[in-house]
């Protein structure tokens, strides 16, 4: 994939920019939490500086029942919590819509390249068909489909070449050419992500032809970045600690699901605080 051009480059820069004041507030809590947990004390009594790994693995953050602070505070988790509640569903929904508006922009004006050859695609957990929407306008020989939640789809509507289809990606995922995942796999486990990476390979593979997954997501230390992605990373990397059982990955980190899974090689390119990973059976 060809290095992205200036205006998109400085569209995708003040997304980050954006987003790192809109979630300035993590700074502050995460700083007011260390207090609280007297990591302050911990290291000093630890008598000589302490790595990330050995302040993480410490006693002191093993205690509780586990889950995230948010089932803590409400008994559930997010996604749970989001069929209990359409409002709170409806906000996240329309927030992924935002962000997909600018990425989408960029991959099918920048990433063309990324779809040649490419005549089906399913994006899974693909909301309300932001992205599935634009692929399918950019490239009416592609046949695009949106997979998600039946009460995220089930007011959508489609066009010649878009669909929407209600189901569990966890279950099975439509066959395709590319299976696209735009900020998925940060939200699960890594147990959880391997069993999404089977089926997105599974949905890839057949006898005519051998396609490819892309995914949209962080890859932590990854070249590329500026000082506003990484402060945005690290910011994001305290949200999924509150809300999901999932994590921002590095490199190393990737490499390894995606060969558990059964895949032989991939291409990341970087798109701002985010990169585009091409990954092939």
């Amino acid at each position: 994939m060809a290095e992205i051009g200036a205006k998109h480059e400085e569209l995708l820069q003040a997304q980050a920019h954006l987003y790192k004041h809109t979630n300035y507030y993590a700074n502050s809590m995460s700083l007011k939490c260390a207090v609280e947990l007297s990591i302050p004390e911990i290291i000093n009594h630890h008598g000589k500086p302490m790595t990330h790994s050995q302040l993480v693995l410490s006693g002191w953050i093993k205690g509780g029942e586990g889950g995230t602070p948010l089932e803590a505070a409400h008994g559930k988790g997010i996604w749970d919590y989001g069929l209990e509640h359409p409002d709170v569903s409806n906000l996240f929904n329309e927030a992924m819509a935002g962000d997909s508006s600018v990425v989408s922009s960029v991959l099918v004006t920048e990433c063309k390249a990324m779809f040649e050859g490419v005549t089906s695609l399913v994006d899974v957990g693909g909301g309300i068909g932001v992205i599935g929407r634009a692929i399918a306008e950019a490239f009416p020989h592609i046949k695009c489909h949106v997979l998600d939640r039946p009460q995220v789809v089930a007011s959508c509507k489609g066009r010649e070449n878009l669909e929407f289809a209600a189901g569990d990606m966890f279950q099975g995922i439509p066959s395709a050419d590319a299976v696209l995942l735009k900020w998925i796999l940060h939200d699960w486990n890594d147990e959880d992500c391997l069993k999404l990476l089977k089926r997105c390979r599974e949905a890839i593979v057949s006898k005519e032809k051998v396609g490819k997954v892309i995914i949209i997501d962080i890859v932590m230390d990854h070249k590329g970045g500026n000082h506003d992605s990484t402060e945005l990373q690290l910011m994001l990397v305290m949200m999924l600690v509150i809300s999901v059982d999932g994590r921002e990955r590095s490199e190393h980190e990737w490499e390894k699901l995606f060969m558990e899974s059964g895949f032989t090689s991939y291409k990341i390119t970087p798109l701002a605080f985010r990169s585009v990973i091409e990954v092939f059976p």
